[in-house]
Formats: structure tokens, sequence, C-alpha cells
């Protein structure tokens, strides 16, 4: 079984005018797979790194500035070195015992309004399992389209399990299906979710039913002036 450490340093900052605690924390984790290192501020990540190209992420929306890390990708590297080495002690320690397992809940959705020729992403969003990380596969109408895919950092929860995105942009046809598959130790079987393309097209019932009033009401109209005229005739 595979075993999973995580080392975190978290630093409570007390502001005695406002009476508010802030919580920064830093997060270095690892497996015999896997590694993730991450700093940020009250539940939000601010930066994180890349290990495949070896460099620090500002995860911070545009509209914010850059926090300054002066570490840069060298924290990461130490901090994941230094979790690597304590598994290696640790995997002998704990090799009889059985690794707790939580498996995740998975959900697929659109993240914007679906439109279809508009281009969107769509979202495979896996919950509160442990350990990290979940394995992610895509398909669009049967097809593996898991290369077009992003998968990101995986996040720690309150409770110590993790949440994980998967991220797939598409543009939406009529009658496309996409499926999101996710694998996980804790999974008897992989969970896939289905996401079908089914846009409501506008109903043509009011203009229909408002064509035929009209054509009603000038019948009507034309039929009251001709015995109008008729009428004035016989007069």
């Amino acid at each position: 079984m595979r075993l999973f450490l995580l080392c975190f340093t978290l630093v409570c900052v007390k502001d005695t005018e406002a009476q508010n605690k802030l919580h920064h924390l830093q997060l270095a984790a690892c497996s015999d797979t896997d590694k993730e290192y991450m700093f940020g501020d009250d539940g939000e990540v601010e930066v994180y790194a890349d290990f495949e190209k070896k460099d620090i992420v500002n995860a911070l929306p545009p509209f914010a500035d850059p926090i300054e890390f002066p570490a840069g990708f060298a924290a990461a590297e130490g901090a994941t070195a230094n979790c690597q080495a304590n598994l290696q002690v640790l995997s002998g320690d704990f090799k009889d015992q059985p690794l707790p397992q939580d498996a995740p809940q998975t959900s697929i959705y659109a993240r914007n309004g679906v439109q279809l020729g508009s281009e969107n992403t769509l979202i495979c969003h896996s919950i509160r399992f442990f350990p990290p990380p979940v394995r992610v596969r895509w398909t669009k109408n049967n097809l593996d389209v898991t290369g077009e895919s992003s998968l990101s950092q995986y996040y720690p929860n309150e409770d110590k399990t993790y949440n994980q995105f998967s991220h797939l942009p598409f543009t939406p046809q009529e009658g496309d299906v996409y499926t999101c598959t996710v694998q996980h130790e804790a999974l008897q079987t992989p969970d896939t979710r289905t996401w079908e393309v089914n846009v409501d097209l506008p109903s043509v019932g009011p203009a229909v039913f408002c064509g035929v009033g009209l054509a009603v009401g000038l019948l009507g109209v034309a039929t009251g002036t001709f015995f109008l005229v008729k009428g004035n005739q016989c007069n």
C-alpha cells in the first residue's frame, strides 16, 4: 500500500485591533510517485510549485497583486526532498499498518452557461478523498481526450481530506457526450460521470399563437369593414 506523508507549517497571526486571526499555511506532501508544495493564507492558495516546469506559480487571480516569494522553487525542492527522506524511514515503520482511505465524491459540470458553438470548460471535481491524488480520464463521444485536459493541485480540507479539479476545454455541439472517469485507491472500480450537451431551443409556441391571433384579429377587422361598407351602400 502506498504511504503518503504530509508536512505542513501553520502560523496564526492575530490582529489585536480587529480581533481577527490570519492563518498562514506552508504545505509539502509526497508519496512514492507524487509530490506537492504550496503556500497560502486562510484557505486560499497563493503560490504552488510546478515540478514539471521547475518553477513557482502564482495562483492568485489576475486582479490581485502577486505576492513576493523570494525563496522561489528552491524552497519547494528542499521541502519535498525532506518529505521524501522522512517517507523512506516511515515506510519501514508503518509497512504493516493499514493506511486510512476515503473515496472521492465526484461531479461534472460546465464552468459557464452552455451555448452551442461557444467555447467553454468542463470541470470534473473530486472532493473529500484521502490519500491524494486522483487520476482523471476524459472521453468525448467515446474517444479519449485526456490529453486536452489539465489536472489541478490537490487542496487540503479542514477534515484532512483533499479536493482536486480537472478541466477540459470544449465547444458544445448538440448531441455530444462527455465523461470523466476518476481513479483512486479507495475505489474498487473507477467512478465515471457523464455530461451531455442538451441545450433547450427557444419555444416556437408563443410566436405561433401570436401569429394566429394577429391573423384572426385582422380577419375580423376586414370582415367588419366589409359589412360596414355594404350597409352604407344599402342606405
